[in-house]
C-alpha cells in the first residue's frame, strides 16, 4: 500500500519512518517533507501544501490512508475535506481540532465537562488583561488563544513579564490573529508530562508516556521553545497516574466531545501537570502527536503502526494493542543558532548518515528544519534535528544520543546537555 504523511518536521519524519517499516507498505509520501525524508529509503517528498491539491494527489495515487502531523492543516479542515471525497485520513475534524486551535475553547470545554485544569480568564482588551494580572499576581501564565507554533505560552515569574506578554500579543500584535485573544491562567506547580492516545471516536489506546523539555537552556532555564528534547517512558507517569489520567482527563474528554456533537478521532495529546500530592491537571490539549515526544515514543514501538491506525480508522481500537521496547529512549534536539527568536538558516550540516535516519545501533537522527540544496543538507528552521537513542537505562540512552550529537556540525548549533536528567534522577532514587 501507499500512504501519505502531511507535514515537514521531525514528528513527520518519525511517523513516515515508522509507517515505512511495515511489510505492508510500498511507499510513504511526505508532503512537503524535509531534507531527511528526501534521503530516507521508502519515503518520497511531495512539494504540495494546498489541502485540495493534497486531496487530488491522494486520490490519484490511490493512497490507502493519510496521517496528519501538524496542527495547522487540522485547524484548516483537512480531515473534513478529505472525508468529503471519500479519502481515509487520521485526525480530528476542524470543529474537534478547536481543542488545540483555541485555548479559550479548550478551557470552556474542560470547565463544562469537569476536567481538571487551572482556573483561567480570557481577554481581547489589553486593559482588562493587565487588570487581571495585577489582581491575580505572579507567577502567572499568559497564553495566546490561537495556534502560535509552540511559542504562544509565557510562564511569567513576575508582573513585569506578564504585562510584557500581554503587550506583545494584544497591543503589538506580534503573534497576529493567534494572539488577538489571550487566556490568563493560574500557575501550577509539579512535574510536567505528555500523555498521548489514539482515539477512534469512542475507544482509546494509550501510547507510551513521555516528557518534553520546553525551555531552551539546561536546568529548565531560558525561553519556552517548541521543545528541546524528550524522554520515554517517564517515571513521573506511574501506573496509578496513568489510570487517573485516563479516568479523569482522557475518558471525559472523548465522551464530552461526543456528547457535544463533535466526536474526536486522531491523536490526542494531553499536556499534564502532576502535582506533588498526586493530583493531575490538564495544561493543554494538542490534536496531534507531540514534537519531539513522537521520536522517542516511536523508536520504542515494536508493533506495526499501520495496523494500529487502521483499527482507529475502522473504529475498532478496542481490539488493538501495542508492544513496547522495555528500554528507555532519549531524543535530543539540535537547534539553529538564534533559536527560538531568530534562527539562522542556510548553514551546511555535516556528520550525518548519507542516507536514512539510522545512526549506528539503536540510534536515529530525525530531521525537522532541513532541506537539500544541490545534494547539500542545510538548516531551514529553528529545530533542525532530533538525535534519538535507545538504552537499557536513561543514562545509557543519554550517552548514546549525546555521542551521536557531538559528531554532527553546523554553524551556531545549540542543544541542551540535560535531556532526560530528571527521569534518570527519579529512576535512581526509585532503585
Amino acid at each position: 500500500m501507499k500512504l501519505l504523511v502531511v507535514g515537514a518536521g521531525g514528528r513527520e519524519h518519525a511517523l513516515a519512518w515508522k509507517l515505512s517499516r511495515s511489510p505492508r507498505v510500498r511507499r510513504v509520501y511526505v508532503a512537503p517533507g524535509n531534507g531527511g525524508t528526501a534521503r530516507e529509503p521508502g519515503l518520497a517528498n511531495v512539494p504540495i501544501t494546498d489541502i485540495d491539491a493534497l486531496g487530488d494527489f491522494a486520490a490519484r495515487e490511490g493512497i490507502a490512508f493519510t496521517v496528519v502531523g501538524p496542527e495547522a492543516p487540522l485547524a484548516a479542515g483537512i480531515v473534513d475535506r478529505f472525508r468529503a471525497r471519500g479519502l481515509r485520513i487520521f485526525g480530528p475534524t476542524q470543529r474537534a481540532a478547536q481543542l488545540e486551535a483555541s485555548k479559550h475553547f479548550a478551557k470552556s470545554f474542560m470547565q463544562r465537562h469537569g476536567i481538571p485544569t487551572a482556573a483561567s480568564e480570557t481577554f481581547s482588551e489589553p486593559a482588562a488583561a493587565h487588570a487581571c494580572v495585577d489582581r491575580r499576581g505572579a507567577p502567572i501564565v499568559v497564553k495566546a488563544d490561537g495556534l502560535a507554533a509552540g511559542k504562544g505560552v509565557v510562564v511569567a515569574t513576575s508582573l513585569a513579564q506578564a504585562h510584557e506578554a500581554i503587550d506583545t500579543m494584544l497591543t503589538a500584535n506580534r503573534l497576529g490573529e493567534a494572539g488577538a485573544r489571550v487566556v490568563i491562567e493560574d500557575f501550577l506547580q509539579g512535574e510536567e508530562a505528555s500523555f498521548i492516545v489514539l482515539v477512534d471516536g469512542h475507544h482509546v489506546l494509550a501510547l507510551a508516556s513521555s516528557q518534553d523539555h520546553k525551555r531552551l537552556l539546561d536546568a529548565d532555564r531560558g525561553p519556552n521553545t517548541g521543545g528541546m528534547g524528550a524522554v520515554s517512558p517517564t517515571p513521573a507517569v506511574t501506573s496509578e497516574i496513568h489510570a487517573r489520567v485516563l479516568r479523569e482527563i482522557v475518558r471525559p474528554t472523548v465522551d464530552g466531545m461526543a456528547a457535544d456533537g463533535t466526536p474526536y478521532t486522531g491523536f490526542l495529546y494531553a499536556g499534564l501537570m502532576i502535582e506533588p500530592g498526586g493530583a493531575v491537571r490538564t495544561l493543554e490539549f494538542n490534536c496531534r502527536m507531540g514534537d519531539p515526544e513522537t521520536q522517542p515514543i516511536l523508536v520504542r514501538m515494536k508493533s506495526d503502526l499501520v495496523d494500529v491506525i487502521e483499527h482507529a480508522l475502522d473504529g475498532t481500537l478496542d481490539r488493538a494493542s501495542i508492544d513496547w521496547d522495555r528500554r528507555t529512549a532519549v531524543g535530543v534536539v539540535l537547534a539553529a543558532g538564534g533559536y527560538p527568536d531568530a534562527p539562522r538558516k542556510g548553514d551546511e550540516i555535516t556528520g550525518l548518515p548519507r542516507a536514512g535516519a539510522a545512526f549506528g545501533d539503536d540510534c536515529w537522527v530525525f530531521h525537522a528544519g532541513t532541506v537539500l540544496e544541490r545534494e547539500r543538507l542545510v538548516t531551514a528552521g529553528g529545530r533542525v534535528l532530533c538525535v534519538t537513542a535507545l538504552g537499557e537505562s536513561t543514562q545509557a540512552a543519554q550517552g548514546r544520543a549525546y555521542r551521536a550529537a557531538e559528531s554532527i556540525r553546523f554553524a551556531g548549533m545549540q542543544y541542551r546537555s540535560d535531556i532526560g536528567a530528571r527521569a534518570a534522577s527519579a529512576a535512581a532514587t526509585r532503585d
